[in-house]
């Protein structure tokens, strides 16, 4: 098999005979640092699309739900949350060994370091007050009115979601982890009461997953919503709150960075801009929603280093990056101690 995984002439005549202004042979390049589902920019014809699709190989049940990324992107097209249009979902493995979706190619900025280097400084501050306006956006969206009603239960969502992750890491554990263990038994054993606030989540909200203007600094893009659910809207905000808590060799964290020099909000102020930016009052961040923000991440990353050891990461680096679950097992043990 190809670098790619699959066979690009059939994928070839497979969009020849479904879309308009496809024609002749497809050109594909993988792109993105993601450790999940395969990306590729993809050119055919007069096209310029971006494909998505499941990773090879054996996976767990639920994971890598490429489907559910295309029907949450269907569902918020012309919405508040602004996302690159669908053009076509496949469900079948036919056409490139897995189920996928296509979607346009939208022309900005994806910028995967907290710290923002090349960025204007003077943009620096606007583009995380954008970001914690948008998730704000996400929040206050109807899922109803959207068409979204099944697509996740919120009642008992976190006590749901300890034991999904919990299971997640027994299914794939290959070692052992005395900070992961303490973290994930303190989660289950501090379970907040249901509060009955819900909202749409997108489960991996971080700069990274953001795509901005070209040279404005506001958001035109929300990417990679294969985590997406109806949940607590706190487990989201903590989540994208991570990049304070982590350092720099921690996926670009902005711990121990000059933040005012730098022209970067301090993490109450994006915080700050997310609860202003709300039209509905919002519970407030607990130390029990920081460890668990720290303690599903820490699994989603043995998940990643669990696929590197079976030879079926979708990135180069799944292996380093894998590593990186003891060090957010730890951050979540630093919430809670």
């Amino acid at each position: 098999m190809n670098a790619l995984g699959f066979d690009p002439e059939r994928l070839g005549a497979f969009l020849r005979a479904r879309l308009p202004g496809a024609a002749g042979s497809p050109h594909l390049a993988r792109i993105g640092a993601g450790q999940s589902n395969p990306t590729f920019l993809l050119d055919i014809g007069e096209r310029r699309l971006v494909l998505r699709k499941k990773p090879p190989g054996e996976i767990l049940p639920s994971a890598h739900a490429v489907e559910r990324e295309a029907r949450v992107l269907q569902a918020l097209a012309g919405s508040t949350v602004p996302v690159p249009p669908v053009v076509l979902v496949e469900h079948d493995s036919e056409v490139v060994g897995t189920p996928f979706y296509i979607m346009e190619r939208l022309e900005g900025r994806v910028i995967s370091d907290n710290a923002m280097p090349g960025v204007p400084r003077a943009d620096r501050r606007a583009m995380f007050e954008a970001m914690a306006a948008t998730l704000a956006a996400l929040h206050e969206l109807d899922w109803h009115a959207l068409g979204l009603g099944d697509y996740g239960r919120p009642e008992g969502y976190y006590a749901r979601q300890v034991a999904r992750w919990t299971r997640q890491w027994e299914a794939q554990r290959f070692r052992d982890l005395p900070d992961l263990e303490r973290l994930a038994a303190w989660v289950e054993e501090h379970l907040p009461p249901d509060d009955g606030v819900a909202a749409l989540c997108h489960g991996d909200f971080r700069l990274g997953n953001l795509m901005f203007h070209p040279t404005e600094p506001r958001v035109i893009a929300v990417l990679d919503w294969e985590l997406s659910t109806v949940g607590h809207p706190l487990a989201d905000l903590a989540y994208s709150v991570l990049a304070w808590r982590s350092l720099p060799s921690q996926f670009q964290g902005l711990a121990g960075l000059d933040l005012a020099a730098l022209g970067l909000p301090a993490e109450e102020d994006y915080l700050a801009a997310y609860y202003a930016a709300r039209r509905a009052p919002a519970p407030a961040l607990a130390p029990f929603h920081h460890a668990f923000a720290a303690f599903r991440f820490a699994v989603i990353l043995e998940g990643v280093a669990a696929r590197a050891r079976a030879g079926n990461a979708a990135a180069a680096d799944a292996a380093l990056v894998g590593e990186l679950s003891r060090d957010f097992a730890a951050i979540g043990l630093a919430a809670i101690d």
